[in-house]
């Protein structure tokens, strides 16, 4: 197992995780200008300083699985957090798309 995804497996069991309709939430992010710098970005180095931020991030995770069902109203509500976290926040989705698509592809 590489560094990065280690890290990835430790961090995972110290937040909330995303639930419900993912396009949603990624959708806001796109908006927002958030998907193309994260993709763009070390995550290793962005893992290194996450735990920093959990208190942000949890807040924004719990914001995303609150308000899914209206992207307009999402997107208000994520602008009321920082580009790091909202960052985070697009590595968490797209960590949740690669595993739902890895158990898909399992069964």
């Amino acid at each position: 197992m590489s560094n990065a995804a280690l890290k990835i497996e430790q961090f995972e069991g110290q937040l909330s995780l995303l639930q419900g309709n993912l396009q949603t939430v990624f959708d806001a992010l796109y908006q927002l200008g958030v998907i193309d710098p994260v993709l763009e970005m070390d995550w290793e180095q962005a893992y290194d300083s996450k735990l920093l931020h959990q208190d942000q991030i949890e807040q924004a995770i719990e914001i995303a699985n609150k308000h899914q069902s209206n992207v307009d109203s999402l997107v208000v509500q994520l602008r009321k957090f920082d580009e790091r976290t909202l960052g985070y926040l697009a590595m968490e989705v797209a960590r949740e798309y690669a595993d739902f698509h890895s158990r898909k592809n399992l069964h």
